[in-house]
């Protein structure tokens, strides 16, 4: 069973840049041909894409966070990263990973295999 593990600083201030890692345990040969997706949520909201990086390696930014947004992976590492700069406070959200595959990748959130369990991320002076 993979297991998908975020981490990342927690509280940064408006205007920094903020490097969120994906963590994959439990996988197998299999797992670097999964798509891995971050998707966030900020407080009294729903869920909304920030981007994806498709088994093939290219990847998918959601339009409105193209701009500052950049998804990458290190499949030696089983690891998966999130860059976004200029962080303002609507930026603030628990912010997860996910993923499917292999082969796949599902634009349905809740057609995802596996999901981590978020990681905060506030943005406040």
């Amino acid at each position: 069973q993979m297991q998908l593990q975020e981490s990342g600083p927690g509280l940064v201030k408006p205007s920094q840049m903020i490097s969120l890692t994906c963590s994959v345990s439990g996988g197998s040969d299999t797992t670097i041909y999964y798509s891995w997706g971050w998707i966030r949520q900020p407080p009294g909201k729903g869920l909304e894409w920030v981007g994806a990086i498709v088994y093939d390696g290219s990847t998918y930014l959601s339009p409105s966070l193209k701009s500052r947004t950049s998804i990458s992976r290190d499949n030696a590492k089983n690891t998966v990263y999130l860059q976004m700069n200029s962080l303002n406070a609507e930026d603030t959200a628990v912010y997860y990973c996910a993923a499917s595959g292999p082969l796949l990748f599902r634009q349905c959130l809740s057609d995802m295999d596996y999901w981590g369990k978020g990681t905060l991320v506030t943005v406040s002076s």
